[in-house]
């Protein structure tokens, strides 16, 4: 048995330790095994960690519970991806509430260069549903991605259509791998398997209880570059993601409708203030995402080029990393984002950095 995965899944089974706090007590003392190994005195000096946490951590009580679900995830061809695991969805990664510990059971890369999410209504209608239909047909050519939540509705028809024109497809589900939910979509969730893969922070166990999903949902749109609301309610699901989304700095689409129609009042109301691009069709996406544009090969960088103060300040970001996202720039540099706008954009025009999906940026 994997000892530090052991402690990995044990440190998710803490009380009162959420996916921030966990991280931090990881930084802290440099691994999840090292905070188990930790003399209880050491541990009250730890900011934030509290008593039953302190409790659980020096009885190992939890290590029970976490030798059983690797087990289980053994038994069933489940792979666990750690934070901190180069196969974790790298985009989640870089947020913050992102889940210390998924399960993934399937052969699609989940760092995929191009990761588009659809989601939208349970009761999706024919316009919903001719609009999941061709647009995913259409991202056939584009070498994504798709994702969804593997629910009634627009899900399972982007994750049908994608099975149907050969586009690796993940569904995040809001429960453990011992059941697909709904049961009808089980066939879906095995033909899935084949070319793409089922994604859950849950244990085994866990039942599809409505608070899983709203946690579901920032999975979804922290691991894609996009998210695209096919139709929606003034409330539900989707326009959490689509908010979620936002937050995380994700390009999020929206496919008007009929203003009285009750399916089309939630993506009407993301394009009226400006939480969503209008979607029409797949080159809307493209667009804004960027993907018609050359190649770094294609774009020639201006030649001895002098770099500004502040253009070095941003340059620096990029000595370790080929490719950083402009949350992680924002911090080093301390620039505002208006003023890192307008120089990124001018290192752009240069053929010095790249923008990519994500707002994410790369070196040339």
């Amino acid at each position: 048995m994997n000892e530090e995965l052991l402690y990995q899944i044990g440190l998710t089974l803490l009380p009162g330790i959420g996916d921030i706090g966990g991280k931090k007590f990881v930084a802290y003392c440099g691994s999840a095994s090292a905070i188990f190994k930790e003399k209880r005195a050491a541990l009250k000096k730890i900011a934030g960690l509290r008593e039953p946490a302190i409790e659980a951590i020096c009885s190992k009580s939890v290590l029970k519970r976490a030798e059983e679900e690797i087990r289980f995830i053994e038994d069933h061809g489940i792979r666990p991806l750690f934070y901190q695991d180069e196969d974790y969805p790298q985009r989640l990664s870089h947020c913050d509430d992102s889940p210390i510990m998924l399960y993934y059971k399937g052969n699609a890369d989940l760092n995929a260069d191009r990761v588009v999410a659809i989601v939208g209504t349970r009761n999706i209608t024919d316009y919903g549903k001719a609009n999941c239909e061709q647009l995913v047909k259409d991202l056939s050519d584009d070498n994504v991605l798709v994702v969804s939540g593997l629910a009634y509705g627009v899900d399972a028809v982007a994750h049908r259509s994608s099975v149907k024109y050969g586009i690796p497809t993940v569904g995040v589900m809001g429960c453990g791998m011992q059941t697909v939910y709904p049961s009808d979509n089980r066939d879906l969730a095995e033909e899935m398997l084949q070319n793409g893969g089922l994604l859950t922070e849950c244990m085994s166990g866990s039942q599809p209880d409505r608070e899983n999903f709203p946690r579901r949902n920032r999975i979804i749109a922290g691991m894609s570059d996009a998210v695209v609301v096919i139709e929606s309610a003034l409330k539900g699901g989707s326009l959490i993601t689509a908010e979620l989304a936002n937050s995380y700095n994700r390009d999020v689409f929206a496919y008007p409708g009929r203003v009285m129609d009750i399916y089309s009042q939630g993506c009407n109301h993301l394009i009226r203030i400006n939480r969503a691009n209008l979607m029409e069709d797949v080159a809307h996406l493209r667009y804004i995402m960027r993907w018609d544009t050359p190649r770094k090969t294609e774009v020639q960088s201006v030649l001895f080029r002098e770099f500004s103060e502040d253009e070095k300040r941003v340059m620096d970001c990029f000595e370790k990393e080929q490719v950083v996202n402009i949350d992680d720039i924002i911090v080093k540099t301390e620039f505002s984002p208006t003023k890192l706008a307008a120089l990124l954009l001018n290192l752009e025009f240069d053929g010095i950095l790249m923008a990519l999906p994500g707002k994410r940026y790369q070196r040339c």
